[in-house]
């Protein structure tokens, strides 16, 4: 698979297969791009089980749902593993969910925006999983739906950067 360009139908292939997401780093602070991802999905019939050891350990809900601390303590089956962490962490997620693929059915890892390691992706398509990286699934979702317009786009509200 070419990771700097995806066609339009392996996207909508897994957008339309994929109905259970265990996103990893979803964040209970709705200013956070995992909760708005979160929520959206959620509005769009996907189940999401965040994946937060903090918010699952504190017993934080994160858009009213309970965390779990790891993906092996997730219900299955995920059919996408949602990575909203670093490149540099997406490696032991990856491999978690290789681990875990047949007991929990994963098809898909998805790295997001920003999010790329090519040596993680070439591992789990080796264990035969299906990988985008550096793509949001809301803006692919939207995308490909015809949904996407500007609106509320750059407004500051939703932002990655930690308060000072």
């Amino acid at each position: 698979m070419n990771h700097d360009h995806y066609p339009d139908a392996y996207l909508r292939e897994i957008l339309d297969e994929s109905r259970v997401i265990a996103m990893v780093g979803a964040s209970a602070n709705w200013k956070r791009p995992s909760n708005f991802v979160m929520k959206y999905l959620l509005g769009k019939g996907y189940t999401v089980h965040p994946v937060n050891p903090k918010a699952a350990s504190d017993e934080t809900p994160i858009v009213g749902r309970s965390a779990f601390p790891n993906l092996a303590e997730t219900p299955a089956p995920i059919d996408l593993v949602d990575v909203f962490r670093s490149s540099e962490a997406a490696g032991a997620i990856v491999d978690e969910a290789i681990e875990l693929a047949r007991e929990k059915h994963i098809r898909t890892i998805w790295m997001q925006l920003g999010v790329r390691n090519d040596d993680a992706a070439r591992r789990a398509e080796s264990a035969g999983l299906k990988v985008v990286m550096n793509r949001c699934p809301k803006i692919e979702w939207a995308r490909l739906n015809r949904e996407l317009a500007w609106g509320g786009v750059n407004t500051g509200v939703i932002s990655s950067r930690r308060s000072p």
